[in-house]
C-alpha cells in the first residue's frame, strides 16, 4: 500500500517513482510530507522541498519571479497573453500599511483547499506564504509585493515547488483570496 502511495504520488507530481520511494526511506524525522493510514495516523513518505532560491523581488526589472513553462503557477509577472500563468495585480485607494493589513487578514482567514497558510516572510512591501497540503504536505509559495509608487496595488505569484500540474489549485487560491479582498472593496487592476 505505502509503495503504491508513493508511486500515485510521484505521477502527480511528475517525480520519479523510485526516486521518491528512496527518498521516502531515507527522509529525516523532520520531513513535512505525510500520508493518512487506514487508522487516521500521519504517516511520512518524503520532503516537501526546499524554498526555491528565486523567490523574492527581482532585481532587473524589479518584479517577481517569472512562472517555469509547467502548469503549476500564477503570476502577474507574466506577459498578459500567457492565460496559463498571468493573472492581473489587485489594489484598492487606500495607504500600502492599510492594504498590507487587509493582505495579511484575507490570507490568514482563508485555506483554498484546506491547505494551511503560514506567513515565513514580512517586510514593509513583501510577504511570502508557504501553504502546505492538508495530505501529503506539499508546499507552495505564494509571493505578494508591493510595488514603489503611490497607489496600494499588489503583485503575486502563487507556484507549487514540485510536479507539472496543480489541478489548478493556485489559480483556486489566487481567486479565493481575490474574492476575500473584493469583499473590502479591492479590484483586479483591470477594474481599477
Amino acid at each position: 500500500m505505502a509503495a503504491h502511495l508513493v508511486v500515485s504520488c510521484c505521477r502527480l507530481h511528475g517525480a520519479s517513482p523510485s526516486k521518491a520511494a528512496a527518498a521516502s526511506s531515507s527522509s529525516p524525522p523532520s520531513s513535512n510530507l505525510k500520508a493518512t493510514n487506514s487508522r487516521g495516523d500521519h504517516t511520512r513518505i518524503g520532503r516537501s522541498g526546499t524554498k526555491p532560491s528565486y523567490l523574492g523581488v527581482q532585481k532587473n526589472p524589479p518584479s517577481l519571479a517569472l512562472c517555469p513553462a509547467t502548469n503549476n503557477c500564477v503570476s502577474t509577472s507574466e506577459e498578459i497573453s500567457d492565460s496559463n500563468h498571468y493573472a492581473p495585480p489587485w489594489g484598492k485607494p487606500i495607504t500600502k500599511e492599510e492594504a498590507m493589513k487587509e493582505l495579511i487578514e484575507a490570507v490568514t482567514k482563508t485555506k483554498p483547499d484546506n491547505f494551511t497558510p503560514r506567513i515565513v516572510e514580512k517586510t514593509d512591501y513583501y510577504v511570502r506564504v508557504e501553504y502546505e497540503s492538508p495530505i501529503f504536505g506539499f508546499v507552495d509559495d505564494v509571493e505578494f509585493w508591493f510595488p514603489p509608487g503611490n497607489k496600494s496595488i499588489v503583485q503575486y505569484r502563487s507556484a507549487s515547488r514540485s510536479g507539472f500540474v496543480d489541478f489548478n489549485a493556485n489559480k483556486k487560491r489566487v481567486k479565493e483570496l481575490r474574492l476575500a479582498l473584493e469583499k473590502k472593496g479591492w479590484a483586479s487592476e483591470s477594474n481599477f
